[in-house]
């Protein structure tokens, strides 16, 4: 009796779930060491987290080599598994899309329950932007990859701040630290209730979220980029045969590393010609985000590189196999590590 091999259930790629609970526990040491604030904070909070030396050198350390960028990865493996679900489908002669929406549809309830806890949720602007990586599963890679270079490259960016000249679009909180919009919310999270923390992130925190992501500094259009970029991936079938990619995966961090180096000197000339007194509402200022964000992508596949190349050695990736039930589980995991996080770090613990 023949067997349709199309109807044996596939393998999971260890290495996929290996990097998905690597980035994820590099996100809960940002939110833990951020407090879980998810908003600009005053100066009084980042005199209390900068008590010496060290606190400054543990903040460079995380600023350099995993704020922005383990979001990032996460991201890229989004858009990773996005394809590996869609073309599973596609192999079995089914169409996938109309289940992935239902999952979107989940995701977004999951989301919005995670964000009444902690305001820089990402769940729901995935949720929202997954809608529109499902058109792209059937785009050729040439288009794919030149709107990944766009967006990358701060299209979005500076068509918002050509409208709108840095001003806020949805919600009102300024981003100035000594501001009254950011004192009333660390208040509310500094001594409120858990029903005042909820109240204050049902809607307003929702708000101010989407400044973040679609106003001039741009995390969402970053983040679909990411979607893009692990589509992309996901088609050259790298993960599945990574150890026989060794000039590629040498490329990647080589031209990564040119690419720090670049966009590291940028940000610094930019937002180093600007002073002491950094604001966002100049055309300076809109280069050097986007230098930022070029930076981030960087360090995301130097960090991606570093990973593949040690995860073909034994003993190395006996380590980071113990990332793997982690990466599994990652829905569960992002949102029961902000459960525990704002209970430990939040007023109402």
């Amino acid at each position: 009796m023949k067997t349709n091999s199309n109807s044996l259930p596939q393998e999971r790629i260890k290495i996929v779930d290996a990097l998905r609970g690597f980035a994820l526990a590099g996100i809960v040491i940002v939110h833990m060491v951020e407090n879980y604030i998810g908003a600009p904070t005053p100066a009084s909070f980042n005199e209390a987290v900068h008590q010496g030396p060290m606190d400054y050198v543990v903040d460079g350390f995380i600023g350099l080599l995993l704020r922005g960028k383990f979001f990032a990865l996460f991201s890229f493996l989004f858009g990773l598994s996005f394809f590996i679900q869609m073309d599973k489908a596609h192999q079995k002669g089914e169409n996938f899309a109309g289940r992935f929406l239902w999952r979107l549809l989940l995701l977004l309830g999951i989301g919005y329950v995670h964000s009444l806890f902690y305001a820089g949720d990402i769940l729901t602007v995935y949720a929202l932007l997954g809608i529109f990586l499902i058109p792209f599963y059937k785009t050729k890679n040439n288009w794919i990859l030149g709107i990944v270079a766009l967006l990358f490259l701060g299209l979005g960016r500076y068509i918002v701040f050509f409208y709108t000249q840095g001003q806020n679009m949805f919600g009102s909180m300024e981003m100035s630290p000594e501001s009254a919009s950011v004192l009333e919310y660390y208040a509310i999270l500094k001594e409120g209730s858990l029903t005042d923390v909820f109240s204050a992130n049902a809607f307003h925190s929702h708000l101010n979220k989407m400044d973040f992501q679609f106003g001039i500094f741009g995390r969402g259009y970053a983040t679909f980029g990411y979607f893009l970029l692990g589509l992309y991936i996901g088609r050259t079938g790298f993960f599945k045969k990574h150890k026989e990619q060794k000039k590629m995966v040498q490329r990647t961090w080589i031209w990564s590393l040119i690419l720090f180096l670049v966009s590291g000197g940028l940000m610094a000339a930019t937002f180093g010609s600007m002073g002491g007194n950094v604001t966002f509402d100049n055309w300076t200022a809109m280069l050097g985000l986007t230098a930022m964000d070029l930076n981030n992508v960087a360090v995301t596949f130097i960090l991606i590189s570093v990973f593949v190349i040690l995860y073909k050695r034994t003993k190395p990736q006996k380590f980071l196999e113990k990332f793997i039930p982690y990466g599994k589980m990652a829905l569960t995991n992002y949102v029961v590590q902000s459960v525990i996080g704002t209970f430990l770090l939040f007023g109402w613990g």
